[in-house]
Formats: structure tokens, sequence, C-alpha cells
């Protein structure tokens, strides 16, 4: 099992990596999508600007041009908000003439704008309306009229009392809100809605403000949307476990390619009917091991390198070395072989995963070639003792000396400032400690892998906002 290992866990890096990958192409994709939508958004915004930065070609007079300005606001910011959500705009002004019944259509439905100073005078307006033009407001199309005017229609409606308006008002305003209710032969409501502005908003003096506080709430959305793409490209537990079955797949069928092909040097064939069957038991054993061992190994690899920030070489690199220090105590431990023999096949093992772990370490630094020596042989030792400890029994003291006599050996023969160098490296590393392997250890209850994990996210520099403390952090982190 053990000369296998090592490529099981590095395909399976390989997968690993190649669907952070993807998963990365996809977040970028998606982004610049947002970005152009944004982009797209602003651009009806901009159109806006242009319309009301010249008033001379606005219809109506001083005091009326704001009419215009509506129609043109609402059919902008509509759209912009259609847009930045990545929607079809809903809002047109398209086969509509500037002095046709309707001003502009929504979702393919008439809309006439009635912006007019007062709720009464603006109610009047609507009524003269439907009575010019008998088909509006009774076949689908309706009004637009100020936000703020809708409210104080709305709660006279519903017979409440609003502040500023006498009783004969309140009373003028209902008789007029069962006119439309008569004529169109609807519920008001459905005749009558609020348009997206306040009366205010729209006059020539303030739109431009108004313009600036659209422009700004777009982009707090765009900031909320790239947010939401962010995280629903973040790494979660759910793909976690897909990546863990088809680490165990791969696993289970590297086992038995190699569990066969072992047969076949033997000179048994399985097709021919050469399998006996304790060749068959063997078989499936190897498959349930292997498919357990890639399983553990997906999920390990993918917390390495999505929750700490390791890249797959060195996640694989560092697995493939516990794997294989594990299978050394092991037979460490059932007396096989001597405590030098360990040690010399556990720096073995161990070799390339500290290569990979310096170079990840000492970045673009230039060391070199006997400190690399020194630092390869330190780390391996590192490795060996923190994978291997559970077998060593009372040997684990002799060797921790063993080992920390070559260290100092080693420092003795390389520069001040190279030891100053190795000693960072081999703190940095130490700072791991059990960390890496204890939050994967399945033998751990929940909260104490949790913390494990935590404390391995911390000192691989993980930000606090990415980390997750408690389960109902992670609760709501699944559930999202």
């Amino acid at each position: 099992m053990k000369e296998n290992i090592h490529p099981t866990t590095q395909i399976i890096a390989s997968m690993v990596d190649a669907e952070n990958l993807n998963r990365a192409r996809e977040l970028a994709q998606d982004l610049s999508r947002q970005d152009s939508a944004f982009a797209d958004a602003l651009r009806q915004v901009q159109q806006v600007r242009e319309f009301v930065g010249s008033p001379e070609h606005i219809l109506g007079n001083l005091h009326t041009k704001h009419g215009e300005i509506a129609e043109q606001v609402e059919v902008g910011i509509r759209n912009a908000r259609d847009l930045v959500h990545q929607l079809t705009p809903t809002a047109s002004f398209d086969g509509i003439g500037r002095t046709a019944p309707a001003d502009y259509c929504i979702d393919q439905v008439e809309v006439q704008s009635k912006f007019v100073n007062g709720v009464g005078k603006n109610l009047e307006h609507v009524l003269n309306h439907m009575k010019q033009y008998e088909y509006f407001g009774r076949n689908g199309s309706y009004y637009h009229v100020p936000k703020d005017q809708y409210e104080v229609m709305q709660r006279v409606a519903q017979g409440e009392m609003v502040e500023g308006l006498s009783q004969t008002s309140i009373q003028k305003i209902r008789e007029k809100i069962q006119a439309v209710e008569q004529l169109s032969g609807r519920p008001f409501h459905e005749v009558v809605k609020p348009g997206i502005s306040n009366y205010s908003e729209v006059q020539q003096g303030k739109v431009q403000d108004t313009l600036d506080r659209h422009e700004q709430e777009l982009k707090e959305t765009q900031k909320d949307l790239k947010d939401k793409i962010r995280l629903e490209h973040q790494p979660s537990l759910g793909e976690m476990a897909k990546v863990a079955a088809q680490g165990a797949v791969i696993g289970a069928g590297l086992q038995v390619t190699f569990k066969l092909f072992e047969k076949y040097r033997q000179g048994k064939n399985p097709f021919k009917g050469d399998f006996t069957s304790a060749d068959w038991q063997e078989l499936g054993f190897a498959t349930a091991q292997g498919g357990a061992t890639g399983g553990v190994s997906g999920a390990a690899l993918y917390g390495l390198t999505n929750f700490a920030n390791l890249s797959a070489p060195l996640a694989g690199a560092v697995i493939s070395a516990g794997f294989a220090v594990v299978a050394i105590g092991k037979r460490y431990a059932d007396g096989d072989i001597t405590l030098d023999e360990f040690l010399e096949l556990g720096q073995i093992a161990c070799a390339e995963s500290a290569i990979v772990a310096l170079s990840a370490a000492i970045g673009q630094a230039v060391i070199p070639v006997p400190v690399l020596g020194a630092l390869v042989g330190t780390i391996a030792g590192r490795m060996i003792m923190s994978f291997g400890k559970p077998y060593l029994g009372e040997a684990a003291e002799k060797l921790q000396k063993r080992l920390a006599a070559y260290y100092n050996q080693c420092l003795a023969k390389i520069d001040r400032a190279y030891q100053e160098v190795i000693a960072q490296i081999i703190i940095k590393y130490e700072r791991l400690g059990d960390l890496t392997q204890a939050a994967f250890d399945q033998t751990k209850n929940t909260a104490l892998r949790l913390q494990n994990s935590i404390q391995l996210a911390e000192v691989y520099g993980v930000p606090q906002t990415k980390i997750i403390h408690t389960i109902d952090e992670l609760d709501a982190f699944m559930l999202s």
C-alpha cells in the first residue's frame, strides 16, 4: 500500500487543483459579466443626465418641464436597475411619440406619467386623461404619479387622517379616487401606481442630485452583487464532500489497478479464473483501503488548498509524507524495522515534501545549495516526528534528541546570516505543529476539529473574516 500512496495523492492533488482553477475561472468570468452589466447601467444614468442637461430641448415651460424629466428618470433608472442585475430592461420609449396618450411602456404595458403639483390636482389630471382616452386605465394600461403623492392617496383611500390636509381636501381626494375606480371598473391601485421619484426630485434644480443618489445606489448594489458572486464561488464543505468522493473513486480505481498488476506479475489472471477466494478478498480490501485513503486525501487537499491557502503541490506533498510516515511508523511499532531504519525511511519519504515546503517558505530568497541540504534534512526530520510520534512510544524522545543534534550540527557549519534565515523558516514550520494532522483527524469530536481548523487557518494567515469559528457560523455558511 505504501508505495502507491504517493502517485495516488499527487493525482488527486492535480484533480483538486483543476477544481480550484475552474472555480477561480468561473469567478473571474462572473465578475467580468457583472462589471459589464454595471457599465451598461451607468450609461443609462448618463443618458438621463445628457437629456436634463439640455433644458431647451425639454417640452413645456419653466414650470412644467419636470413632467418630461420625470419620464426620462423613470425609464432610465428602471432600466439601470434591471441592467445591474443582468436582467433585460423593462422600460422603453420605443414606438411612443412625445405627445401620445402614453409616455412610455413598462413590460410592454402603456403608462402615462402625471407629475402635477398637489395630490388633488394630479388626480384631476388623471381623470381628465381617462375621459379623453376611454381605453386608458381599462385595458391594463395605468398611470404613474409621484411616489410621495401616491402614499397620501393610499392613506386617504384607507380612511386615515393626513397631517397638513383639511377634512375638505381629504374628502375631495377620496371622491376623485372613487371616480377613478368608477371610470375604470378596476381597483384604484391597479389604475394608479407610484413612480420611482417624489415630486420634488425631478425638478430642474434637484434632478442632478437625484441622479447622483440613484448612481450611488447602483454602486452599492454593484458591490453587494459582486460580494454575492464571490461568496457563491468560495470553497464550501459541499464541494469538499464532492472532491472527497472523487478522490475515493480515484483512490479505489488506482489501488485496483496496482493490485491487479501485482497479481499479474505473480502469474495470476482474473479473467482466466486464476484468482482464488483469498485473492478476491485481498483485491476487495485493497479497493476499500484505496477508496478510504483517496477520500481522506481529497478532503484534506481541498481543505489545505482552499481554507489554509496552500498550493496543491505543497498540500499533496505534505499529505503524501503523512501517509508514508504513518505506514513506516506501523512497521516500527510491529517490530519489522529498527529506529534507525524508521529514521532513514522517514527522511526519504519526507524529502520531497520538505523540498516543496521549503520552496513555498523561502519564496524569492536566494539560498546556497549547502544550506538547502540542511533545511531539507531538518524539515524532513520534523515531519517524521509530527506524523510518526503515535508509533514511536519511548523512542520518541531519543529520536527527538538525535534530530536536534543534527539540526545544531548543520547550523554550526553555516554562516550566521543563513543561520537566521533557517531559524525563521524552522520557527514558521514548527508553528504548524500537529495542526494540519489534527484538523483532519476524524477520531476527534466536532468541536475539537473545528478549533484545530481555526488554529490551522490562523497560522497560515487566513483572514479572520474568512474563518468559520462556530457551529452556528458553519450552519449559516452551508445554508447560504
